[in-house]
């Protein structure tokens, strides 16, 4: 299973950049040292959690799982697919054609701005994402991911 980001450069580590020596003051540091908790942008954070969810449901589901692909996009499209509400999406399903392998995509602003807290928003990527990989291999949300779901 893969998991990547549609938005061009992909989470990572963060490379140490060449910083210039501006006005002779030296070189340039970051504002937050890395062990800070403000050093990851939300970003960041919410891709890791989204690539956690997916390799416990990859675990889980080893061989219907193994070409599915999860993607985070930034908001959902505007023009919502016919048979779709016309609610804001958190998450989508994109059943395997001839051209790309099944596709789950969470939608990263909308899913945050509906947590006040990490432990909701972990508890709400690993909703969506049970539904949508659900919706892919027919089979209910719950059991997909039981421990999303207890209350």
């Amino acid at each position: 299973m893969d998991v990547e980001p549609l938005r061009p450069g992909a989470p990572g580590p963060r490379r140490a950049s060449r910083r210039r020596d501006r006005h002779g003051r030296g070189r340039r540091f970051d504002l937050i040292p890395p062990h800070l908790p403000g050093y990851r942008t939300r970003r960041e954070v919410f891709d890791d959690l989204v690539a956690e969810s997916g390799a416990t449901l990859a675990e889980r589901f080893p061989r219907r799982l193994a070409h599915l692909r999860v993607l985070v996009e930034e908001v959902p499209p505007t023009d919502p697919a016919p048979w779709e509400d016309a609610a804001v999406l958190l998450g989508r399903a994109l059943p395997a054609t001839r051209e790309h392998p099944p596709r789950a995509i969470l939608y990263r602003r909308p899913i945050q701005t509906r947590c006040a807290s990490e432990e909701d928003l972990e508890a709400l990527v690993r909703q969506v994402l049970s539904e949508q990989v659900g919706s892919l291999l027919g089979i209910a949300p719950e059991d997909v991911d039981p421990g999303a779901w207890e209350d």
